[in-house]
């Protein structure tokens, strides 16, 4: 393959040498004139691409950046690759697939692999990219699912540890918590009171957080409650509880009958298995349908209406863009393999819902590479997605297994996961307006094409090498997905068999998608050009399809057919969505983004949207609702407030047995803030005391937000002639505009420093106009928000645009959230 055809654009050339190419992991063979990938801020951890120019004495490396930058660095913050062209790679993942053909065609299955491969026309999932044709000992898969917890203390631990062996490996894991029993429970073994499901998701929660501080990956974890469970209202609050559930995505598993009793305004009850019954401790495993099939009682906890628990999600959602919705009975009734197996969890971002150790291995058809004249080249298109068969069932047999249980459920299934990029491209260049009729209409012949061509591959492979052997036909056609197949298909299923019981999904590309180039996974663009700073300075960047139409047409205004994200109406998602989902048999990641007045009601129909229309889950991402949430710390039962008498001689304001308390979580410079604000009277400006907690930064800075919120609440509390509201005033006046080394955001929701968001807060919270902060705000903070906003974003002017995030790896501001994840424009950061 030749270099020009597996093309690379700068930050595409980066992503590949640093994530993907086979490194010299000893540096044994480094020397002058080397490329290398050196870490040129350690504190954020970015790397660049760059030549060695000079190995000094001891660990000492001299290296010249690709922008031109020197260097001087320790050996142990250099990768020396030992592929740096892209063609290297990828022949080296082909031959290392097709060896699990037969020895006498294996040189043509590599053959046709390289074809596959080359100019990304298949994409396969990073860790095939990095450890396919290698002798190191790497898993190939991205996302897991563990059983869910035994009830008890050792069930805990070894769920802790299966998940925290899968995270150290960069693995991503889900689990179903409603296992454990609710809060308050009785505990016979040690005659006590269990904490509650939400508490040990707190711990699952905490150790990812662990992870992801000590590790190179960072931990993911999905945590899901089913609607039934009496911990169910605490579970949906968790997120904007502060130290509940911080480290996790959450979902809340929504069976039918609950939206019954939603649509109907009827009584839901919560409930459990009787902790007494003498099989609970051996046979309960948090499946309920099957608990109460075999005939064993459930105990009723609460009864209250379906809608308070549904419009809890909904309000959550909106505030803090979770929980997301797993529809559980859907997924099983459409499920292939609903005859052998329940699927109780998702992995991390939700496009593969799994049995208990489940795995799923990822690759993606890149839509973008089969356009020609405005058409689909539907014949090299239906190739691709055979061989992307036949390479994926491949990778489930070369790659390795650090968990039997994970190798004895995967090999007895064959789940693959094909999936797309480059939609949003692929529109563009056919001229169809994302989110259109005509490109919905389109969007459904296109993936019903791709999900025939991988099911008559699967069925080949299965008259080649064998069905999967949980195969049976009379039971896996009755599934939901299988009965809306053509006949011709049902008909090669019972005559030949399957490979594999699920081959389609829709995962998140946004490493691999942003390496090759294209739009990621199903979703469009966030917009069409940014200003990128790197240490050369300033330039602006654009997307390139949209880039190419520019250099075609100058001057000429942008064709309705450039749709970004905000561009399209939340209901467009959503029917984006359902449109690809009629034809993947497993599950989709995509985010529905809604601007930041988007209000719960439409919040509420976009959600009821996604299950009338057939999908299998989703969540939103409502702008601004992370920024400065709202975190509740307790809820205080209601008593008397004490009255606090002033005489003409100030006298120190006594504290109250009883505190009305708000968290306030804030992005700062130095971390994320949680702001804690307590009042000792009726009125938000009766505020009494200021507690400030950074997370995961050093104890020196620990150390100083307490002294400051220590010196606040010093000054609130002292003697003084002025009222508590003009305290405050005073202390907003003193700290807002205070300068640091760096700022998070632009414009009027830049945060300066810490100084300067504890001043945000204390604003916030006494409801005081954006006027008190004027004088203090700098000069410029108008101005740069108005240069920003002159950049063609692809954005509606109206204000309500997602605006993206300052970067934490490059601090551009381009870090969007996108597939149920983030990732940044400008230097490749990924969340996933």
């Amino acid at each position: 393959m030749s270099a020009a055809k597996n093309e690379l654009n700068p930050l595409g050339r980066k992503i590949f040498l640093d994530r993907y190419a086979l490194k010299d992991v000893q540096k044994k063979t480094l020397k002058v004139g080397d490329v290398v990938v050196a870490v040129s801020n350690p504190k954020t951890g970015q790397r660049e691409i760059g030549v060695v120019t000079e190995l000094n004495d001891g660990d000492a490396i001299t290296v010249k950046l690709d922008e031109g930058t020197v260097l001087h660095v320790k050996r142990e913050d250099v990768d020396k690759p030992l592929e740096t062209d892209p063609a290297q790679m990828l022949a080296r993942v082909a031959k290392g697939i097709a060896s699990q053909e037969k020895p006498e065609v294996r040189k043509q299955w590599e053959k046709e692999f390289n074809w596959l491969l080359e100019d990304w026309k298949f994409v396969p999932g990073g860790r095939i990219l990095t450890g396919a044709g290698t002798d190191q000992n790497l898993t190939y898969f991205n996302c897991y699912v563990i059983p869910s917890p035994k009830d008890s203390r050792g069930g805990i631990i070894a769920s802790l540890g299966q998940m925290t062996e899968i995270m150290s490996r960069g693995g991503g894991v889900g689990m179903n918590i409603s296992s454990l029993r609710p809060r308050h429970s009785y505990v016979k073994g040690v005659n006590g009171r269990s904490s509650g499901s939400v508490s040990w998701g707190g711990l699952f929660s905490f150790v990812t957080g662990l992870i992801e501080q000590g590790g190179s990956r960072r931990g993911a974890l999905m945590l899901i409650l089913n609607v039934w469970h009496p911990d169910i209202l605490d579970f949906i609050e968790s997120k904007r509880e502060m130290g509940k559930i911080t480290n996790a995505n959450i979902s809340v598993g929504i069976t039918d009958d609950f939206m019954d009793a939603v649509r109907s305004d009827g009584d839901w009850h919560t409930y459990f298995p009787d902790t007494t019954d003498p099989d609970y401790n051996e046979k309960w495993d948090g499946d309920i349908e099957k608990w109460k099939n075999s005939g064993h009682k459930v105990q009723v906890y609460h009864t209250m209406k379906a809608r308070k628990i549904w419009d809890a999600i909904i309000e959550s959602a909106w505030a803090s863009a979770e929980p997301g919705v797993f529809f559980i009975d859907r997924y099983n009734k459409m499920s292939n393999s609903w005859y052998y197996a329940s699927i109780q969890s998702t992995n991390p971002c939700g496009e593969q819902g799994l049995p208990p150790w489940g795995v799923c291995n990822l690759g993606s058809i890149n839509l973008s590479q089969f356009v020609e004249n405005k058409k689909v080249n539907y014949k090299d298109l239906g190739r691709a997605v055979r061989l992307a068969v036949r390479f994926l069932d491949d990778v489930i047999d070369d790659t390795p297994y650090f968990f039997e249980e994970n190798r004895k459920q995967q090999q007895s299934e064959r789940r693959i996961g094909l999936g797309t990029m480059g939609l949003a491209d692929m529109l563009i260049k056919m001229e169809l307006g994302y989110g259109s009729d005509e490109s919905l209409t389109f969007i459904e012949e296109l993936y019903k094409f791709i999900c025939l061509e991988a099911y008559g591959e699967s069925c080949d492979l299965a008259k080649e090498k064998g069905s999967f052997p949980l195969f049976d036909a009379d039971k896996l056609l009755e599934s939901g997905f299988m009965k809306q197949m053509p006949e011709e298909i049902r008909s090669k299923v019972r005559e030949q068999g399957l490979r594999n019981v699920t081959l389609l999904t829709q995962a998140p590309t946004g490493t691999t998608g942003t390496m090759v180039n294209t739009s990621t996974g199903i979703e469009p663009y966030y917009f069409w050009e940014w200003e990128r700073t790197g240490r050369m300075g300033t330039n602006i960047e654009r997307v390139k399809v949209y880039d190419d139409w520019v250099q075609a047409h100058p001057g000429q205004k942008k064709p309705d057919y450039f749709v970004s994200a905000m561009d399209l109406a939340p209901e467009g998602h959503v029917r984006v969505q359902a449109a690809i989902q009629k034809w993947v048999d497993s599950s989709i990641s995509k985010t529905g983004n809604t601007p930041k007045e988007y209000t719960v009601e439409q919040t509420e129909k976009l959600y009821e949207l996604l299950y009338d229309l057939g999908c299998k889950g989703g969540t939103t991402y409502r702008d601004g609702s992370r920024d400065t949430q709202v975190l509740t710390v307790k809820k205080e039962e209601k008593k008397e407030t004490p009255v606090v008498t002033r005489s003409s001689e100030p006298k120190p304001r006594v504290r109250s047995t009883v505190l009305r308390g708000t968290t306030y979580r804030k992005a700062t410079p130095i971390g994320t803030a949680y702001i804690t604000v307590n009042c000792d009277g009726p009125n938000p400006s009766d505020i009494f005391e200021v507690f400030i907690n950074v997370a995961k930064v050093g104890s020196d800075v620990a150390a100083d937000a307490e002294g400051l919120g220590r010196l606040i609440s010093l000054l609130l509390r002292m003697p003084s002639p002025l009222t508590p509201d003009q305290r405050a005033q005073a202390i907003i006046s003193q700290l807002s505009g205070i300068g640091s080394g760096r700022s998070m955001g632009f414009g009027r929701n830049r945060v300066m420093s810490l100084p300067d968001a504890v001043a945000q807060v204390l604003q916030q919270h006494i409801g005081s106009s954006d006027s008190d902060r004027d004088a203090s705000r700098l000069p410029d903070e108008e101005d740069e928000e108005e240069e920003v906003g002159q950049l063609d974003l692809g954005l509606p002017a109206s204000g309500s645009s997602v605006k993206p995030d300052m970067c934490p790896i490059c601090g551009n501001v381009t870090f969007v959230n996108i597939e149920g994840c983030k990732k940044c424009f400008s230097c490749g950061h990924s969340e996933c």
